[in-house]
């Protein structure tokens, strides 16, 4: 079923000249760092993955079926992924200083989604971060800004 899924959502990035659409290689990065985040501490919950899904609706104002294809391929990417390298530096060439912390307040609206940060989350959030080439303003910034009012 994942690769008919893949197969459809290909046909959806990649137009007719097989030169993949910028945004959508964009929208598959950020979704893969977001399941990244959701997947780091040892049990996913269903906030979480809401989360994921609300903020890639929202920010890519896409409808409810893309908005499931993207995340089934960001959750099959994610897997199959060696390493975050390859997201975070097109993310880094894509986007400019301001996009990429509103992707770092994205990836703590994930991380807090179940009320709780655990160590490793905060690695891989820190690790993410020096990889967007983000500084440690802008992060500090952007999980302030993530931070529920209630968990102060």
């Amino acid at each position: 079923m994942l690769n008919k899924l893949n197969e459809f959502f290909s046909t959806l990035i990649t137009p007719a000249n097989d030169t993949p659409r910028p945004e959508h290689t964009l929208q598959l990065a950020t979704a893969v760092l977001m399941i990244e985040v959701m997947r780091a501490d040892a049990q996913s919950t269903d906030t979480e993955r809401a989360t994921v899904l609300r903020i890639l609706k929202e920010r890519f104002q896409l409808s409810d079926s893309e908005v499931q294809q993207l995340s089934a391929l960001g959750q099959q990417t994610a897997q199959q992924a060696h390493d975050l390298h390859q997201f975070t530096s097109l993310i880094h060439r894509e986007l400019g200083r301001e996009e990429r912390g509103r992707i770092v307040e994205y990836m703590w609206q994930v991380a807090y989604a179940d009320r709780h940060i655990s160590a490793h989350e905060n690695h891989l959030m820190r690790r993410m971060t020096d990889l967007l080439h983000i500084s440690q303003a802008d992060y500090i910034a952007a999980k302030m800004r993530a931070k529920p009012a209630d968990m102060e």
